[in-house]
């Protein structure tokens, strides 16, 4: 017996305010920009895509393109979303590293 597989899409779990803000903390811990990215597509398609369009003023394409696992979004664009998404970043002083 073969089972069968689907695809997870994580945008359709992010259903509340805390779920979002969780889910773009944890890729923030990652210092990874693209994923960083990444994740807000994935926090846009959840909310929709047409109203994070609306409310940036940024094409659905461009939105798509620059969100993507291979997006590259400028910092102006990306706090557009974040604005329109209700979400914000904070800064704090990074962990010293021991040599």
């Amino acid at each position: 017996m073969t089972e069968k597989l689907t695809t997870f899409d994580p945008a359709e779990h992010l259903n509340s305010d805390q779920a979002i803000a969780d889910f773009m903390a944890a890729a923030f811990e990652t210092s990874d920009s693209a994923y960083v990215a990444h994740a807000l597509g994935v926090v846009a398609r959840a909310k929709g895509m047409t109203e994070i369009s609306r409310q940036t003023g940024l094409s659905r394409e461009q939105l798509y393109r620059s969100f993507s696992a291979e997006g590259n979004p400028t910092l102006r664009s990306t706090l557009a979303v974040m604005k329109a998404l209700g979400i914000r970043m904070s800064v704090k002083q990074a962990e010293a590293h021991s040599g």
